[in-house]
């Protein structure tokens, strides 16, 4: 009798055993790639990764948001982005900095957007914020025919009576005969942006890049609604800096008319030593920019104040609902994401960004700031508010107080 119980109890035993190894063999292979795929996400999650800082977010590589379409829905876009642009929704939305943050979608705006229609994208130039690498950009984008004649970059058009060649320096208008075939080889004319020189670039009537302006309303419009558009800002005060070193100081596209026209401009309405025969210095372009009746001085320099307007000026972000909003602190991040957005980033790359040259220098900052006057400094934060605040820089009370 004892030894039939123990049969029994070893025979449930065994039918135990069976039953637990079952369940697991059908758990393992019920779904082969579950356990994988899960082991694989939290991997992807949790593990830090070197040289990223505490606390900074990442995302699994094939979970990164990309703004392009996906099965019909728009992807969420990083959260700073995002917030970027929530910013400029809420500080256009306060009444009491409306002249300070809203201007009109004037031609002068319209002037600032170049237009990259071929893979629909529009770009504010924002002068000393880095601008001359994304007109590199859109330039081997655009994908311009142009041939090299006589060691110059040129342009060739073919028209009614033959082979046109311009030349970018301007100095020679060739026309060869329809019968003979150009021996000059016709092609990309920059196959990489670091082969664009920067005569090239900023010569905006031979560069390849149209401006929004130049198109009718109605395609204004369709373009303001449906391409992608961004911008690149810095801190307004740096940008100034950057403005008045490039321009008065080094001048390295010696362009003459800074020294010789605008500059005295500058110096016989706003300099308060007058026995002082130095050139212009930078108080004395602080006190021209925080002049409330600036205007009438903008108006005869032209197109030149581009590059120390401010960006409200420029771009009209209260006006025109931009995709992306780049900045120069951040570009090592920010540049990358806005080619993915634009669905270009397998086209082109941004050139290297030297080490060290985005990030915001509080001591150049003072430096230049010193032997301005508290007064000059209040003036010219108020009139470049509304880019403080729309951009989130921090107002530099190291300046003001």
């Amino acid at each position: 009798m004892h030894h039939q119980w123990l049969l029994l109890a070893a025979c449930f035993w065994v039918i135990f055993m069976f039953m637990v190894a079952s369940k697991f063999i059908t758990l393992t292979f019920k779904d082969p790639d579950a356990y994988s795929a899960r082991q694989e996400f939290l991997f992807l999650t949790a593990m830090p990764d070197a040289g990223r800082s505490p606390g900074e977010k990442r995302f699994p590589e094939e979970l990164k948001p990309t703004g392009k379409m996906a099965s019909g829905s728009r992807l969420v876009q990083p959260l700073v982005y995002v917030q970027r642009l929530e910013l400029i929704r809420n500080v256009c939305g306060e009444e009491a900095l409306r002249n300070l943050s809203h201007t009109a979608v004037s031609r002068f705006v319209l002037d600032r957007i170049f237009v990259c229609d071929k893979h629909k994208i529009l770009f504010c130039q924002t002068p000393k914020v880095g601008n001359t690498q994304w007109k590199k950009v859109l330039i081997v984008l655009n994908d311009a025919m142009f041939v090299c004649l006589n060691s110059n970059y040129a342009e060739l058009m073919q028209g009614e009576e033959g082979w046109l060649v311009l030349d970018f320096c301007g100095q020679a208008v060739i026309l060869l005969s329809q019968q003979i075939e150009p021996i000059l080889v016709l092609g990309r004319a920059f196959p990489s942006i670091e082969e664009i020189p920067e005569n090239v670039v900023h010569d905006h009537e031979k560069n390849g890049l149209p401006r929004l302006s130049s198109f009718s309303d109605a395609e204004i419009q369709k373009r303001l609604k449906t391409y992608f558009k961004f911008f690149i800002v810095r801190d307004p005060f740096e940008r100034l800096i950057s403005a008045f070193k490039d321009k008065f100081v080094h001048n390295p596209r010696f362009e003459p008319w800074y020294r010789h026209e605008i500059a005295p401009g500058i110096i016989r309405k706003y300099r308060r030593n007058r026995t002082e025969t130095r050139g212009i210095q930078f108080e004395d372009f602080v006190r021209y920019l925080g002049d409330p009746n600036h205007r009438w001085l903008d108006l005869q320099f032209g197109d030149h104040i581009i590059h120390w307007v401010t960006y409200v000026e420029l771009c009209a972000p209260c006006e025109i609902k931009y995709s992306v909003i780049g900045h120069h602190e951040t570009l090592e991040d920010d540049a990358p994401y806005i080619l993915r957005e634009a669905g270009i980033d397998h086209l082109v790359s941004y050139p290297t960004i030297p080490p060290g040259i985005t990030v915001y220098n509080r001591t150049k900052v003072e430096r230049y700031f010193l032997g301005v006057s508290k007064r000059d400094i209040r003036r010219l934060y108020a009139r470049f508010e509304g880019d403080f605040r729309l951009f989130g820089y921090q107002k530099p009370d190291f300046l003001l107080n």
